[in-house]
């Protein structure tokens, strides 16, 4: 029995959260393990500034419990003891599915970390369980490896995802397009997926969706976008524009595109930065920001303007976008949310 069978579907993330879950940083797993200090504070203003519009669960490795707890004295923040390799949550935790009874159930994909790109994972692969097993929900475990960042749902059916990522020889060799097609359709309801070519260029995670695009409402897409011909993302996200525009959703309309402005270049080690304002977070009545100062002041201030007048029901709370940045994530990698729904 899948999802689908039941009227399990993916909503969007703009629909009413319970809560936010984040996993706490792991200092043996970071590629800077010498800026864990710094890394921490960047997740505890995340935390802090989610914390204003909604509760949040912290996923802490049981050694790092009394330390972290301590840090927090608002009671919308709760400590969760689990065992954890990676802090980025999108993409190792469950993806709630609700249906149309408010019923709530989560589907626990499997992980590889980003196609064996690092080890162990054994103990992020078995955290979704245990968030569902917590919060007292039906689990689905799909035989798909995947992670949440590499989809992003209008919530009626339509998803968006990238070629480089899920079909990706280093996720599920065995499995052809048609096969992932049809995980996605059985496991949240996906009656329509548009598959983009390529993520951000120096992306780690395979070109995950979450950097590129995401809807903004049913027919609308926020699109991070380039111009600049010498750099190597003007080629991707022109490729990405066309196919947007000449896309039809679940229910058969046109998409309206938002074009967001990327930050300037960045460098740390010889490696391009991915930045994105993309990678913003909905959270209950706003949206959570990351910004990066410096030479991206006035992208900062477009990308804000953009998401102003793109809902201007929801209070725009920007964080500091660089302080997690190197480890290869930002705000919405490191969050998944728990949709308004019945356990």
């Amino acid at each position: 029995m899948y999802p689908r069978d039941l009227n399990y579907r993916m909503p969007a993330e703009w629909a009413p959260h319970i809560r936010t879950f984040i996993s706490w940083p792991v200092r043996d797993s970071m590629c800077y393990p010498e800026q864990y200090e710094q890394v921490c504070q960047g997740y505890a203003e995340i935390i802090a500034a989610i914390a204003e519009f909604e509760p949040v669960t912290v996923v802490v490795n049981p050694d790092d419990l009394e330390k972290v707890s301590r840090l927090f004295a608002d009671n919308r923040i709760e400590c969760l003891p689990i065992e954890h390799n990676d802090a980025w949550l999108r993409d190792n935790g469950p993806t709630f599915v609700v249906n149309d009874e408010g019923g709530l159930a989560g589907v626990n994909w499997r992980f590889n970390a980003w196609g064996g790109k690092y080890s162990p994972w054994d103990l992020d692969d078995a955290v979704a369980p245990q968030i569902l097993r917590h919060v007292g929900v039906r689990q689905f475990d799909a035989p798909l490896v995947m992670e949440g960042g590499s989809i992003h749902t209008d919530g009626e059916g339509t998803l968006l995802t990238t070629e480089e990522c899920l079909l990706n020889p280093n996720r599920n060799p065995q499995l052809s397009r048609e096969q992932i097609e049809a995980h996605l359709r059985n496991f949240v309801n996906a009656e329509r997926i548009i598959w983009l070519k390529r993520g951000l260029s120096g992306d780690e995670t395979d070109g995950h969706v979450d950097n590129v695009a995401c809807f903004a409402a049913p027919g609308k897409v926020i699109l991070q976008v380039c111009d600049d011909p010498d750099d190597e993302n003007y080629a991707i996200t022109q490729e990405n524009l066309k196919i947007l525009q000449e896309a039809v959703d679940a229910k058969g309309r046109r998409l309206e595109v938002i074009p967001i402005q990327q930050p300037p270049k960045a460098f740390y080690d010889g490696s391009r930065l991915t930045l994105s304002y993309l990678n913003f977070y909905f959270v209950n009545g706003g949206i959570i920001l990351p910004v990066f100062g410096g030479a991206a002041e006035e992208t900062d201030r477009m990308a804000q303007q953009v998401l102003s007048e793109t809902f201007p029901d929801r209070r725009i709370r920007t964080v500091n976008g660089m302080a997690i940045i190197r480890e290869g994530g930002n705000v919405h990698c490191t969050t998944q949310q728990m949709p308004a729904g019945r356990a």
